[in-house]
């Protein structure tokens, strides 16, 4: 079962404000009017130095008293605001679950994505209220995909609406031109069957590893107005737009554009060695 992340967390801004709300318009006034009938009723325990000065100081304070549960949230409300309209326009972060995007994301990075750059979307409805941006060739997109649309997925932009993506012997072509790519010299990755090779995406060059193993699975398809083809660096051992198809513009979630810790497990410690830019 997928957490909502989003929706719990505007449940959350949403409860909590509308009690301090509540409070502030009916129990708060309540409470005040029952303190000046304690002044009003009892002048001279105020008096400095009044034997029962103390007393009074203690009905007073237990009149004025919020209940718990406003104090709570008018504490948390300012912070978990502030979370929520951070994560859901500005940058929000993600750790990165599966080997899809090796080597260009690894297994337990965690990322910052830009949720402005494609468009502002209202959190939780992901409907767009303002357009900036269009996704890129190359882009590292995070987005909700067909097939399971309640999870995150992260690949590469491969296909803009329109184009003609084909994969033919490993290699990538767009509208019919064979994008760059070029096997590294002695570039052998995480075991002798994989290679790496750099590949260039609209203006992103970047790392793609190649499974020498596995079996070429040819394709060719033309993409939908509105859609996006995705596929991840780590191609041969990649779910992607081949298996569960394009992604509607509708399902963005924003750019990757930063690694900013490396942590593999809770039995392990974080690393900071591999932060920096994704290309």
């Amino acid at each position: 079962m997928t957490i909502d992340f989003p929706l719990i967390l505007f449940l959350l801004v949403f409860g909590s404000g509308l009690l301090w709300l509540l409070d502030a318009l009916f129990l708060a006034p309540s409470r005040r009017k029952t303190l000046q009938g304690l002044q009003q009723e009892f002048p001279r325990w105020q008096e400095e130095g009044s034997p029962d000065s103390q007393r009074f100081s203690e009905q007073a304070a237990q009149s004025a008293r919020e209940p718990v549960i406003t104090e709570y949230a008018r504490s948390f409300f300012p912070v978990l605001l502030f979370v929520f309209v951070l994560r859901s326009f500005v940058v929000e972060p993600f750790q990165i679950p599966s080997s899809s995007m090796v080597p260009t994301l690894e297994v337990g990075d965690y990322i910052l994505v830009n949720k402005y750059t494609y468009g502002l979307r209202l959190p939780v409805l992901r409907t767009k209220v303002l357009d900036l941006n269009e996704p890129q060739r190359g882009d590292v997109m995070v987005f909700f995909p067909p097939h399971m649309n309640d999870t995150y997925f992260i690949k590469r932009v491969v296909g803009l609406p329109g184009d003609r993506v084909a994969y033919r012997n490993k290699q990538l072509f767009i509208n019919g031109e064979a994008v760059a790519f070029e096997p590294l010299p002695g570039g052998v990755s995480a075991s002798p069957r994989y290679r790496l090779a750099s590949e260039t995406l609209g203006d992103a060059e970047h790392l793609r590893q190649i499974d020498m193993l596995a079996p070429n699975l040819n394709f060719e398809v033309v993409v939908k107005p509105g859609h996006y083809f995705m596929m991840g660096d780590n191609r041969d051992n990649s779910s992607d737009s081949r298996i569960w198809g394009q992604v509607p513009e509708k399902d963005i979630v924003g750019k990757a554009f930063a690694v900013w810790m490396h942590w593999q497990s809770f039995t392990s410690l974080p690393s900071f060695d591999r932060v920096g830019r994704i290309e």
